[in-house]
């Protein structure tokens, strides 16, 4: 006696029916709600007064996730309560975090950190601030009040830096390039050329220069890096193709001697003489990794450079006026006596 033949299944088991989700999207969320829950934490770490309908408008969820997301962080041990008075809810005010033990010297270090990325020209992110509220947030009492008093006492005025306001985002995709090892790509206004340029860049490091920030940055088709201005780019976009910088690239060797931000072909050793009157002032700072200084029997100082190019440095000494005398080379002397024939003629215009 034969048994009937099984029919062919042909519909799934219902444990067939929806495959499992795979353990990547299921990662995702995880982590995604992570973020949600830690960005929770933030704003009510802030000074704002945030209520379960800011908080669901900032988040863009609904308020019954904002309150899972509370006791998420309550059962992580962070105490939550509601202020009646100002109708928010906070960390309990007398809560901290587990200590990094951060000392009294560091605190005042990231306190004036804190003021000194506000200053215009150093702006360029978030800069220190945010840190700094992390760190109060998990320190001490004491240290806590230290940090806070840095960042109020310290000021940062008047710089003269390049106003970087309107780059904050060619800035942050620079940032980001260099992080990532991206190219990146965009607009470049040159005062030496007509028009705008259109530029792609492996980038190898962006630097604070005496006044502005710039970018050190190799052009796709070229053999060697260039230094472009920040803020003459008009757009600047990050691409998905990586960028390729050499180990050895050295940023040091790179600019060399240069007075400033271009490096000359040719180096000069410089020597000016500066009067009495101006010696005091011309030595309290170092103007070039390069510089020595002699101090002469009437008063007067000399300075010693060795430069690669001159350019630059003509704009540095014009500035001290009749105080400075170019001792050598002569080339540099031609140059300042130029300037000052050209700027004569422009007058008695």
């Amino acid at each position: 006696m034969t048994s009937p033949k099984k029919k062919p299944r042909t519909k799934p088991l219902p444990s067939e029916a929806k495959s499992p989700r795979p353990e990547t999207d299921r990662r995702l969320r995880q982590a995604d709600r992570l973020a949600r829950v830690m960005r929770t934490l933030q704003l009510l770490l802030s000074r704002g007064r945030w209520n379960a309908r800011d908080i669901t408008a900032e988040q863009e969820c609904s308020e019954r996730t904002i309150y899972r997301d509370m006791q998420v962080l309550e059962l992580a041990g962070i105490p939550i309560e509601f202020d009646q008075e100002d109708r928010c809810y906070r960390v309990r005010h007398d809560f901290r975090f587990p200590s990094l033990n951060v000392t009294e010297d560091e605190a005042i270090g990231q306190g004036t950190a804190a003021a000194v990325t506000t200053g215009p020209g150093l702006d360029i992110n978030e800069g220190a601030r945010p840190v700094l509220q992390k760190l109060a947030a998990t320190s001490k009492e004491d240290i806590a009040q230290i940090l806070s008093d840095a960042e109020e006492l310290v000021s940062v005025l008047d710089l003269k830096l390049a106003d970087h306001s309107r780059h904050t985002d060619i800035i942050r995709t620079v940032q980001w390039a260099l992080v990532k090892h991206k190219q990146v790509t965009g607009t470049y206004r040159s005062p030496h050329e007509p028009d705008e340029v259109k530029l792609h860049l492996h980038p190898y490091r962006l630097c604070l220069i005496k006044q502005a920030w710039y970018l050190i940055a190799r052009p796709d088709r070229d053999h060697a890096p260039r230094t472009y201005r920040v803020a003459r780019f008009k757009t600047l976009r990050m691409l998905d193709a990586n960028a390729q910088v050499p180990e050895d690239f050295d940023l040091k060797a790179y600019f060399g001697n240069a007075w400033a931000v271009y490096r000359g072909e040719r180096s000069y050793d410089v020597e000016i003489l500066f009067s009495k009157e101006a010696a005091a002032t011309v030595t309290e700072g170092i103007w070039h990794h390069t510089q020595k200084v002699k101090r002469n029997k009437d008063g007067s100082v000399t300075l010693t450079f060795r430069v690669d190019g001159l350019n630059e440095i003509v704009r540095w000494i014009l500035g001290w006026g009749s105080r400075a005398r170019v001792i050598q080379p002569a080339e540099l002397r031609d140059l300042i006596v130029a300037q000052l024939n050209e700027s004569m003629r422009a007058y008695r215009a």
